[in-house]
C-alpha cells in the first residue's frame, strides 16, 4: 500500500485553476521528487498535502486512510520550509523540540529525541544558540531536525536548498539523500532544480500548468521523455528539438530530439556555423546554426573551434527521440 496517495485532485482558485486532476503515489520509504517550472502546481500539492488549504476536488490518502478534511495538526505530517520558519527567540534546542513539547511528550524523552537528531545531523553544537547566530546551511539542517524529531508518517520538502549557495546546496542534497537512506523516510520533495531531482529522486514527476507530465526513475524520465516539455526541460543544456530531416533522419514524426551528448564530430555529417561557446571546465557545449536550425553539441574540452567555424556532427540514432506534432513521445512499432 501507498504511504501517501494523491487520487485526481484539483484545486481552483476562482477561475484559475491551480492542480488538474492530478494523482500519484509515493510508496512506504520512496524519494519521490515534483519538479517542474514556477506556478506548475508543485508548492500547491505540499500544501494540499499538508492541509494549509482545501482541496476541490479528489482524495489525498496516508497511510490507506483518507485525509481530506483531517485537521492539520493530526495528519502525522511534517514539512521543512523554503525560509527555514525557526522562532528566532527560542534556541536549536528548543526549536527543535517544540513540536514534541507541544504534544506533550515527556521531558525525558524529548531531550533524548534531541540530542539524537542533533548527532545525526551534525549540529550538537549549536543547540544552545539561536536561529539569528546560525549560518544558511545550519538554519536548515535545524529545520530538518525539527521534521525529524518527530518521527513522521511522511515528510514534505518545499524547494529546502533554494536559498543557499551553489556549494552549500550541493553538500546540502548529499546529505540529505544520506539522511533519506538512513531513515528509510517517505519524503515527498518539491524543486524547480532540474539537478536535484535527477540526484535525489528515486522517482520525479515533472509537472506544468497544474498536470503532471510524467513519473519515472531518474533514467527513465531523461532518457525516455514523454514530450517535448519534459525532454527540454531536464538536460543542461537542453534536448535539441528540430524537424527530423535537419538531422538527415526519415520519419514521418513532426519533431525529432537529440541530446548535446549523443551529437557527434564526423567530417562526414552536417555542416553547422558555431556561433556560441559554453565551456564548463569538466564539458564544453558549442551551439552552432545548421541552416535555420540551432544545434547545441557536447565536444571534447581539448577542441580548439572558434565562433565562425564550421562544425560537422551526426546524431546517434540509438539516442533518437521521436514526438509528433502535440509534442508528445512516439514510440517505435
Amino acid at each position: 500500500m501507498p504511504q501517501l496517495q494523491f487520487h485526481q485532485v484539483s484545486k481552483k482558485y476562482d477561475d484559475v485553476v491551480a492542480l488538474d486532476h492530478v494523482s500519484f503515489e509515493v510508496n512506504d520509504g520512496e524519494l519521490l521528487v515534483l519538479v517542474g517550472p514556477s506556478g506548475c502546481g508543485k508548492s500547491t500539492t505540499l500544501r494540499l498535502i499538508a492541509g494549509l488549504e482545501p482541496l476541490t476536488a479528489g482524495t489525498i490518502s496516508i497511510d490507506g486512510t483518507q485525509i481530506n478534511t483531517t485537521p492539520p495538526k493530526d495528519r502525522d505530517i511534517a514539512m521543512v520550509f523554503q525560509n527555514y520558519a525557526l522562532y528566532p527567540h527560542m534556541t536549536v534546542r528548543q526549536n527543535l523540540g517544540f513540536g514534541l513539547k507541544m504534544r506533550k511528550t515527556p521531558a525525558a524523552e524529548i531531550a533524548t529525541r534531541v540530542t539524537e537528531t542533533a548527532s545525526a545531523l551534525g549540529i550538537e553544537d549549536l543547540l544552545d544558540r539561536k536561529p539569528g547566530q546560525l549560518s544558511g546551511g545550519q538554519k536548515q539542517r535545524v529545520a530538518v531536525g525539527r521534521a525529524m524529531i518527530r518521527q513522521p508518517a511522511v515528510f514534505l520538502f518545499d524547494e529546502p536548498l533554494s536559498n543557499l549557495d551553489a556549494k552549500l546546496r550541493v553538500t546540502l542534497r548529499d546529505e540529505l539523500a544520506q539522511l533519506h537512506k538512513r531513515l528509510a523516510a517517505t519524503i515527498l520533495y518539491v524543486t524547480h532544480d532540474q539537478v536535484e531531482a535527477l540526484t535525489l529522486g528515486d522517482r520525479i514527476a515533472v509537472m506544468k500548468d497544474g498536470k503532471i507530465q510524467q513519473i519515472g526513475t531518474p533514467q527513465e524520465v531523461y532518457n525516455q521523455p514523454a514530450n517535448t516539455f519534459v525532454a527540454t526541460f531536464l538536460g543542461s543544456p537542453t534536448m535539441n528539438i528540430v524537424p527530423p530531416d535537419v538531422l538527415r533522419v526519415s520519419s514521418e514524426a513532426t519533431q525529432a530530439g537529440i541530446r548535446p551528448e549523443h551529437l557527434q564530430l564526423d567530417e562526414h555529417g552536417i555542416a553547422g556555423i558555431v556561433t556560441a561557446i559554453q565551456n564548463t571546465g569538466a564539458d564544453c557545449f558549442l551551439t552552432g546554426t545548421f541552416g535555420e536550425h540551432s544545434l547545441t553539441v557536447r565536444v571534447p574540452t581539448t577542441s580548439t573551434y572558434q565562433i565562425g567555424e564550421t562544425i560537422r556532427v551526426s546524431p546517434d540514432t540509438q539516442h533518437l527521440h521521436l514526438f509528433d506534432k502535440s509534442g508528445a513521445r512516439i514510440t517505435p512499432s
